[in-house]
């Protein structure tokens, strides 16, 4: 028996390697990531978005630390999917790359060098049982400030700030249009009357 699996559907189990492919500007390597989330089922009671919200934390490679996936921009890809590429290979998840959060220069820890950071959200549809680094790094899911306490870089916690600050402008309005449609609705009951 054979299955046809469309192209969407599959993930490389290697992680890509090397640094020829890789994007820099002014001497800066160009790096991209995602914040993967998703909401809590059943917790919408909330006045504080970040109530509701779980996000996806990695364990570090080369240390002990907490990140959110992220890695090299490479020239054959678009910052955004060079931000899914690297959460698939780094945390086994996929789903909707949202509009940049921002953008950082840092330091790196490691090398004597300095960064230009790209973050992303990516709200989560599918959880992968396989995926490229899942022998060298754990994935967990936390609130929000549990994530802030235990990341290792100041920029992808100022990355999740904003974040929980987009969302909750976007609660914010879809809160005020369900209030403004029901004010709709009274109105217009009442003035059958």
């Amino acid at each position: 028996m054979v299955a046809v699996v469309g192209q969407e559907n599959v993930v490389a189990l290697v992680s890509r390697t090397g640094r020829e492919l890789q994007r820099y500007r002014k001497g800066r390597r160009q790096v991209v990531g995602c914040i993967p989330y998703r909401f809590k089922i059943g917790q919408k009671t909330s006045l504080d978005v970040s109530d509701e919200l779980e996000v996806l934390v990695i364990s570090s490679q080369k240390g002990k630390g907490m990140l959110f996936p992220k890695g090299g921009w490479e020239l054959d890809e678009s910052k955004k999917e060079a931000a899914l590429r690297e959460t698939i290979e780094e945390a086994g998840v996929r789903g909707i790359v949202g509009g940049k959060l921002g953008k950082w220069s840092f330091k790196s820890k490691t090398h004597d060098t300095f960064y230009e950071g790209y973050m992303f959200p990516l709200l989560v549809q599918e959880q992968l049982e396989f995926w490229p680094e899942q022998n060298v790094r754990q994935r967990i899911w936390m609130s929000v400030a549990e994530a802030r306490d235990v990341c290792q870089h100041w920029w992808m916690k100022e990355a999740l700030d904003r974040l929980v600050n987009r969302l909750a402008g976007q609660k914010v309005g879809r809160d005020n249009k369900q209030v403004l449609g029901s004010i709709n609705c009274t109105r217009d009951a009442k003035s059958d009357l």
